[in-house]
């Protein structure tokens, strides 16, 4: 139950962050901010590319950031951002 109660408090703060423009989105640019450890959080949609999930995870690994999958579908991630597209990874960035 905690961890329910978890992901729904970060669902909220990750819809400020995308509302202010404080989280980046698209697995590339998602890439390119691990590596650069301007990320605080990444989160993942439930059907993302398995390719994408192993980087993501191998390269937050490295640097020993938080990846939290999400119950929401790529579609369901795209429509969530107020974009017309599919939205596969997010990332906070550092304050």
């Amino acid at each position: 139950m905690a961890k329910r109660k978890e992901t729904e408090e970060d669902v909220k703060i990750l819809k400020l962050r995308v509302q202010e423009g404080k989280a980046i989105i698209g697995s590339d640019r998602v890439l390119k901010g691990i590596k650069s450890g301007s990320l605080k959080k990444v989160f993942l949609a439930s059907n993302c590319p398995e390719k994408v999930k192993e980087d993501i995870l191998h390269y937050a690994n490295l640097t020993s950031l938080a990846v939290v999958e999400l119950k929401y579908s790529n579609e369901e991630m795209g429509i969530f951002c107020k974009k017309n597209f599919l939205v596969s990874a997010l990332g906070l960035l550092e304050e």
